[in-house]
Parts: C-alpha cells; structure tokens; sequence
C-alpha cells in the first residue's frame, strides 16, 4: 500500500511539472522577429521583371507610352556655348587709363535694364605731375596770350578809320584761335570721359566699383540683350555643316528650335565652329559662356523609336535599357541601343517592338525596387 502511494505521488509530480511553459534557450528565442514581407508588395522577381501592383503604380506616379517605330533623322550631338549677338550686345571699354566715378544714376549692377546712349560711369584721366604741369604752364602761357591779342584788337577798332580792315580782321581770327586752344587745353585738364551704353540691353557683367583705377581698354561692363542670343558650336566632321535639316537644343526638359546661320571657314581647336540663332522664351534661362549641348539633325533617315531621355536607365552591368509594361502588374527591363535625337528624346534603334508600352515616367523608381 506504501510503495503504491508513493508511485502515485511521483506520477503526479512528474504531470505538474510537463505543464509548465517551454523556454528556448539563449540566442533562439523568435518571440520578437518581424512579421515576413507581403507578396503583393512592389517587389523584384528572379527573372529581372519587377511586379508593380496597381496601387504602387499610382502612388509613383508611372505613366507609359505606346511605341510607333518611324523614319527619325540621323542627330549628331555637338558641344556648344552660348555667345552674346554681336548686333544686340556690345562692350564697354575706356579709351584712356584713369579712376571710375559713378554715372548719373550710379554705377549699373548685373541684371540692370539700360539704354543706348546711357551714361553709365566716368573715367577721371589719370596724369602723371609733370604732365599736368606743363598743361597748366601752356594754359597760362595761351592766356597771357589772348589777353594781349583782345587788347590789341580794342585798339585797332578804335583806329578803324585809319587802319586798314584786315589788320582789324587777322587780330579778330587770331584772338578767336586762341580761345579755342585755351578752351582745348583747359577741358583735358577737367574733362571726364563718358562710358556710354553702346546698345539697349541688360548688364551681364560688371567689373568696376567707385575709385577703382583702371586701364585703356579694360573690359567695364558686358550687355546684352537676353532675347538675342548666338550658340556657337564644334563639329569634328566638316560635312556636317553642308548636311544640316534642323538643329534643336535642350534646355532643361525643354526643346529649343535653332537656326542655323552658318559656318566658319577656319578651325579652331581642330574643329568647325557653327553659329547658330536662338529663338524661344527659354532663352532666359540662359548666360552667356554657359555650355550647352546641340543637337543637330541630318538629312539622313535611320529607322528606330523615339522615346523620351528619361525612360533610358542602366543596369547592374551599365547596360542601357528601359522598361516595357508586359502585364497590368509586371514590368520587363530590355536592353536597348540608341541614337541621340534631339535632347528631349532619344531613338531606340534595337531592342524595342513597335506597340510595346514603354515606361515614361517612374522609370527611376522601378529601375530601384529590389
């Protein structure tokens, strides 16, 4: 009976203690790891396709466009600067050394409006003592001179009757002769030269500031009339110039028409510089010596489809590809080739079939998902 007892005892023992929680040991306890990631997530798949639900889609703000393939003419991209027009921008320049002194209305700043004919600054002369000096010795010497001279005149007209009248006359000239030169003498000594606007424009630069000392011929002010404006570039290829159908620029995300004026006849820097004219309400954007890229269309045809610039993405291996739109959720990367066009769209000359939907905007993010 005591052996029995105690056999139950120990049986019951051994069932309390099978209830009591299970603990895992250090570094396995999983109570507290994230949830795992949800399947309808934006999300790469192992083939290279990215699965892009609706929602995503949205919030990304992508957009596709519908390919057509067509006969797109042969760019060239070319470099280029943006130059003043020599007919609407000038320079002002002083013809003689000496210290700046404010105009009128003081001295113009950059960005400032003026008009042909405009005072803009002074140039007090600069001379050295002894220039001046001998000056002022001349000056006193025409002086002494004409004073003389008007009191022989006073003379002679009171002898009128007796002295013959071109005696009268010669003093006459001579006492006008010497009130020009005291005149001409007299205004080198305070003259200050006028720097004028040479035409209607804006201050794209100004080098000056009140007092500074200058020199002949140093650059002051630049104008420029920023509706006017030359872009000037450099073609490797001298059969480029006789080969021109359109020539655009890109600025921005903008495309800017030009027109083609014409090539030089000499190289510069082992290249052919081509001047071309700008027209557009972007030209604001612009400052002269800013670089540009020029994108000039030839008169030859290749075949390819345009897409805009901004669907064009690299991949891992810094392939050039863009993403085509397979299914309502799925997007496909595709390796391309391309052709510049005109700044704002490239043509795809492989990779692509006409009436695939191709990223357009949004392609960065999908280029990202991981």
């Amino acid at each position: 009976m005591k052996r029995t007892l105690i056999a139950s005892s120990l049986g019951l023992l051994i069932a309390l203690t099978g209830l009591r929680a299970a603990h895992a040991g250090p570094g396995h306890d999983h109570g507290d790891a994230p949830a795992a990631p949800s399947a309808n997530g934006p999300q790469r798949q192992p083939d290279g396709s990215v699965f892009l639900p609706k929602p995503a889609q949205r919030q990304l703000g992508v957009r596709t466009l519908v390919t057509e393939a067509a006969e797109l003419p042969r760019t060239v991209e070319l470099g280029a600067k943006v130059l003043m027009d020599p007919n609407a921008g000038g320079k002002v320049q002083p013809l003689n050394a000496g210290r700046i002194e404010p105009g009128p209305r003081g001295l113009p700043h950059p960005g400032q409006t003026v008009r042909k004919g405009e005072v803009l600054a002074y140039v007090v002369p600069s001379a050295a003592p002894i220039e001046r000096s001998n000056q002022a010795a001349q000056l006193a010497e025409l002086r002494a001179a004409k004073a003389l001279t008007d009191k022989r005149v006073a003379r002679l007209q009171e002898l009128a009757d007796t002295v013959p009248r071109k005696d009268i006359e010669a003093a006459e000239s001579e006492a006008a002769s010497l009130a020009v030169r005291i005149a001409a003498v007299g205004g080198g000594l305070s003259t200050r030269e006028e720097l004028l606007a040479p035409v209607t424009g804006v201050i794209a630069s100004a080098h000056v500031v009140a007092g500074q000392v200058v020199d002949a011929r140093e650059l002051i002010f630049e104008i420029v009339d920023p509706s006017r404006l030359r872009i000037e570039a450099l073609a490797f290829d001298a059969a480029i110039a006789s080969n021109i159908a359109t020539a655009t620029m890109a600025v921005g995300n903008q495309r800017m028409p030009l027109t083609f004026i014409g090539a030089s006849r000499s190289l510069r820097e082992q290249a052919l510089p081509l001047a071309f004219r700008a027209q557009g309400a972007a030209l604001n954007q612009l400052a002269v010596g800013q670089p540009v890229r020029v994108f000039v269309q030839t008169k030859d045809k290749v075949k390819g489809i345009s897409v805009p610039v901004a669907s064009l993405m690299k991949n891992p291996a810094n392939q050039t590809i863009v993403w085509v739109k397979t299914a309502p959720e799925r997007f496909e990367p595709r390796t391309v080739t391309t052709e510049p066009l005109d700044g704002v769209h490239a043509a795809v000359t492989s990779g692509l079939h006409p009436g695939d939907r191709v990223a357009t905007r949004g392609a960065t993010l999908i280029n990202q998902v991981r």
